[in-house]
Order: structure tokens, then sequence, then C-alpha cells
């Protein structure tokens, strides 16, 4: 029997709880292979009680991994940004995990708040480790009036081109007829005039695939007014991170919206795009879907497509049911509850 050695970082918040249920429904769905767990404790709490974030010997034991299993990131009592960026984002470059895939569809059972939402079905593609959040800045005179900032943006030609790529190619092997891309050209010209003008070589390469462009204001509106335009959106990292938040209120909200942090010739992270939120940790009440979604995109990424689809079935058929529903979707069954009605229909599968 295979065995995958995977990482796990339960993490802050209500990261434990749906990591819990994760975990669950994977086990459930382990019949053809075997799950090995690598607990780790780094979190915002570990920093806080140790001093400690992520030391060499984590990231080395993470490198003998198949893959990373993350719940979420972020403390109250700690400054903004110290443990994103030196956890998560450290993660993330460290891996070189290039491509941020998220998965957007409104199920069956799960209301949007959009009016007329039509099929919602399409993936973004965000460009994960350059842009906005490469860390190019810094501040001078400050504490006084004249106290100045700056953030430098970074955009290189070897990453615009395979995130390019993949990008088609994921369309190629899902069989989608276009990709959308979005960017600001028309402002920020020199950074995202690379951008586009990479995009349009490696799109050459891909003539049955119809180009799209929106420019990211404009695509906040269009993904409001019509979602069921889209099938592949391919984002810079920033507009990327903005837009996949208004992706997730369209579907149904964070509670189904899954996540990936991927590196295809490499180690990839998997994790639900919501926050720690420490006001609902240890209450039992947040909806873990997307954790167990995430988890289906790890198996997937692993190349156990049928566990994953079972994972995939079983969702689809406890939304459409609608009897088992956290808070969020207008229910009243506990985070554990959820875990357990998944893992039991995947195991009627």
């Amino acid at each position: 029997m295979k065995t995958y050695k995977i990482a796990c970082l339960p993490g802050d918040g209500i990261g434990p709880e749906v990591i819990l249920e994760g975990r669950k429904v994977l086990e459930s769905v382990s019949s053809g292979f075997k799950i090995d767990w690598l607990d780790l404790p780094y979190s915002g709490a570990h920093y806080l009680k140790t001093g400690e974030l992520v030391p060499k010997e984590a990231l080395d034991a993470m490198a003998r991994c198949a893959a990373i299993y993350l719940g979420a990131i972020g403390h109250p009592d700690i400054k903004p940004g110290i443990v994103e960026k030196e956890i998560l984002l450290k993660i993330r470059f460290h891996f070189d995990q290039y491509v941020n895939l998220r998965p957007v569809k409104l199920y069956e059972g799960v209301k949007s708040p959009l009016a007329e939402p039509g099929n919602i079905d399409f993936t973004v593609i965000r460009e994960n480790t350059e842009d906005f959040y490469v860390g190019i800045g810094g501040k001078f005179k400050e504490g006084t009036k004249d106290e100045s900032a700056f953030q430098i943006g970074v955009m290189t030609y070897k990453g615009c081109e395979r995130i390019a790529r993949y990008a088609f190619e994921f369309a190629r092997k899902h069989k989608k007829t276009k990709v959308t891309l979005v960017d600001k050209a028309n402002v920020l010209s020199h950074i995202y005039s690379l951008w586009r003008r990479v995009f349009e070589e490696v799109a050459a390469g891909y003539p049955n695939i119809e180009r799209n462009y929106a420019y990211v204001d404009a695509m906040t509106q269009w993904l409001v007014r019509k979602p069921s335009d889209y099938q592949v959106v391919l984002a810079p990292n920033m507009f990327g991170d903005i837009i996949t938040d208004l992706a997730a209120a369209i579907q149904g909200g964070m509670g189904v919206a899954a996540g990936a942090n991927i590196n295809p010739d490499g180690l990839s992270m998997f994790e639900p795009i919501h926050g720690s939120a420490p006001k609902h940790a240890g209450k039992n009440i947040i909806n873990p879907i997307a954790a167990i979604l995430s988890g289906k995109l790890m198996l997937e990424t692993l190349g156990e497509q049928k566990a994953a689809d079972k994972i995939e079935k079983a969702v689809v058929k406890l939304l459409k049911d609608g009897k088992v529903r956290t808070y969020d979707l207008g229910g009243t069954s506990k985070t554990s509850e959820v875990g357990d009605a998944v893992a039991a229909i995947t195991e009627r599968l």
C-alpha cells in the first residue's frame, strides 16, 4: 500500500477544528493508500509561547513530505504581518509554490448572495511568489510628520511565463475554452506590460483557447454581474488575492472556499482560504467544508483522483440534501457533525 507522508499544521483559531474534520474525511477515503501524518506546531500561538516561527529543521522535515495540509495562520495578540510573513509566506516562497489555485463553484443547496448567480464554476489561478508580495520596501523618517513608506512590486519573465503556461495547460486538461487575464496595465504599465506581453506569447501556443482581458477594477464588477462568463482566470498576486475573496462570497462564503499553493515539480500546500477567525474558535460551529475540499485538492495533486472524486461527490450530496449544515449556510450543525456526515457518505459511495 502506498504511503504519503503529509505535514500537518493545524495553525491558529479555528484551524485545528477544521483540519480535524478534513483529516477525518481524508482517512475515510484512504482505502488504497495510507497517510502518515507529521504534526507540526508552528502558528501564532506557538510563537507567543516559544518565540519560534519556522526553523530550518522544520522546513527540512516538510521537504521530505508529499504535501502540506494547513489550517489557518493568524493570532489577535500578534502584530499583523509577523506570522503571516514568517510562517505562511515563508513556506510558500521556500518551496516556490508559485501557483495559487482557487476553484470557485456554487454547489447545489448553497445560496449565493447574488440574485441571479447563474452557473458559477470557474478557477482562479493566481501567481503566488512575485508582484507586491516579494517584501521589497521600507520606511524613513519614521515617527515624524515627514514619514514615508514604499513597497515595490516585482515581476519577472520567468515568473510570468510559468504561471501563464500553467493556466493554459490547466485549461486544456480540464477542457476549458477561455482564459481571462487580469491586471492594471493601463496605469501600472511597467510591471503589467511584461505580464501581458508574456501572456500573449504563451497564448500563441494554444490557438484553440480563447484569450480575454480584464482590468482588475472591471473584473470585480463582472464577477458580480455575470460570473458565469468565466472559466479560467489568471491574476497577478495582489489582485488575485483580492478577487478570490470576492469569488468566495459569490460561491456562498469562506466556509466552502478551498485553496492550494502548488509547485508542479515540488512540494505543495493545501489550505482553506478563510482566516483563523479567533472569535469563533473552540465553539465547534465553523464550517469545515473548505478544509475538506482543500484535502480533496491535495489528493488530486498527489494523483489519487478516485479518492478525490469521492470526497467531492460526498460534499455535493451533503450540500444538496441540506440536512447537515453549519450556521453560515443557514443550519445549526456542529463542525464535527459535518465532518462525520461527509465521512459517512464517502464510506457508502
